[in-house]
This record gives structure tokens, sequence and C-alpha cells, in this order.
């Protein structure tokens, strides 16, 4: 067999692996989809059927129409929004402490922020709720956002020092020979400049925030503080499932972090490897 032959192989096998694995990632979701727009009965029919044909919105218009179910939506934006706007400027703020300055315990605290995330979510789920509890902050948005912020920071903080530590530390004497502060430094010339490393901090805690199952069923306890995931589960009744209603309010689960990717992906991915090598 010649190099031309092996070269032609080769690349259809990738392009035949691609295309497998491919269908075998996103035929789950094609279910999901064609799943929302049928009845209950449909979904089990044999042979199963891709597409189906007794097309209907019903499962949308009564997740639509249900203040219940919407306000599990707003839950779920409210907290996801919240969280990833203090994670941010917390994580900013932290990553240019320890990008541009020395002081006491820096290493200690690194080595402690690197832990966190070392460390099983579910092993903290019962001294988490003890510590919401006696604080008052069970079942409201307060004990969700801090809770949550939790598992958010650590990588966040690491991210972006690790992007800030790329940024030569001329541009903040620049500034400051121009008579800016430090501060003013940061925001006015390293955050333009790390916007792809805040974009990609951003749709990873953003993603978290919006998918937290296990943390937001504990530190709840009524429908109008229950985020989406939670609106789904409860779909599950004791005799029956509403199948359809739970396939469309996955469909409209997915779709912010569906748009997040597709209009912020060049950031992102640039964002996940601008820290990665030291300039």
């Amino acid at each position: 067999m010649t190099s031309r032959s092996q070269s032609v192989a080769l690349k259809s096998g990738a392009i035949f692996g691609l295309l497998l694995g491919g269908c075998f990632a996103g035929l789950p979701i094609l279910w999901m989809l064609s799943s929302s727009f049928k009845d209950n009965s449909e979904i089990f029919a044999w042979p199963p059927r891709l597409v189906t044909s007794t097309f209907s919105f019903a499962a949308y218009t009564s997740v639509f129409t249900d203040p219940v179910k919407v306000r599990f939506f707003l839950n779920s934006y409210f907290v996801a929004v919240s969280v990833t706007v203090l994670t941010l400027i917390t994580a900013i703020l932290a990553a240019y402490a320890f990008s541009r300055y020395e002081f006491r315990l820096k290493g200690a605290i690194n080595v402690v922020i690197v832990g966190i995330q070392a460390v099983p979510p579910i092993t903290l789920l019962i001294p988490y709720f003890g510590l919401i509890v006696a604080l008052r902050l069970y079942n409201s948005y307060q004990g969700l956002i801090l809770t949550y912020m939790v598992f958010t920071l650590p990588y966040a903080i690491v991210m972006m020092t690790g992007y800030f530590n790329t940024l030569p530390r001329e541009l903040d004497e620049a500034a400051r020979v121009d008579g800016t502060t430090s501060f003013g430094a940061l925001w006015r010339i390293l955050v333009p400049i790390s916007l792809p490393g805040i974009v990609s901090v951003a749709v990873y805690t953003f993603m978290i925030a919006w998918n937290e199952y296990l943390f937001a069923l504990t530190l709840t306890r009524t429908d109008n503080m229950r985020t989406v995931p939670i609106g789904i589960q409860l779909l599950m009744g004791q005799h029956s499932y509403k199948w359809s209603e739970m396939m469309a309010m996955s469909v409209l689960g997915s779709i912010p972090v569906l748009i997040l990717f597709v209009f912020f992906q060049k950031f992102f991915i640039g964002g996940m490897t601008a820290g990665a090598v030291k300039s």
C-alpha cells in the first residue's frame, strides 16, 4: 500500500469515527427533541420512530402556561446569572492579587484553592445543609448563590491567575506612569485584554450553576425556589411520568448553554488555552 493510499485510508477512518461518535452523541439529543413533540403513548410505541406522526406543541404550551414551571426557569436564570457575575468579580480581583503581588501565606492560600477542587461536592452536602440552616439561608436565593460560588470560585481564580500571568507587567507600569491606580489599571487595561479568559470562566460558571441538581434539591423546599433540574424531576409522579413535558423542559433548559457556546465559542476556546502556556 502506497503512502497516498495509507493517507486516504487514515483520513477515511478518522471521518468514519467522527461520524460514528457524532451519531452516538447526537442521537439522545434528537430523541429528546422529537419526544417533546409527542404524547406519552407515542414515546413508547414500537418500533420507535424518531419523526413523530402526531406533531404537537402541547408539552411546550403546558410549560409556558404553568406559572410554577415558568418560575423554575426564572429561578435558574437569576441564580445562574448572579453566581456568574459575583464569581467573575471576585475571581478577577483575587487573580490580580495573586498574579501581581507578593504577600504572606500566598502559597498556602493557593494550595487551599486548588485543594478545594479535589473535594467531591457530595461529601460536603450534609455540612453545607447544617451551615445554611444555621445561617437562616435555607430555601433562599442567597443560600444557593453562596453555595455554588464555593464550587465555581476555585477554578475561576486559578484560570484568571494563569491568564493574568501571561500579560506583561509593563502594561500595569505604563498605566501607573500615566497616573492610573492599580485598580484602574486592572479594569481599564487588563480586563479588556483578558476577555477570552473571562468569557471562558463565565461560560463554565454559568453551566455549573444552571445544571446543578443535588444542592438545589437539598437547600430548597418550596416550588417558588426550585430550579429547572428540580422542576424536571418533579414531573416524575408516583404512578406515571409526564415524559413529553420532561423532554420539553429539558430542551428549553439546554437552550441557554447552547446559545453561550454558539456565540462565545471563539472566546471560550481561546480562553481555555491562553493560560496554559507561560510566555
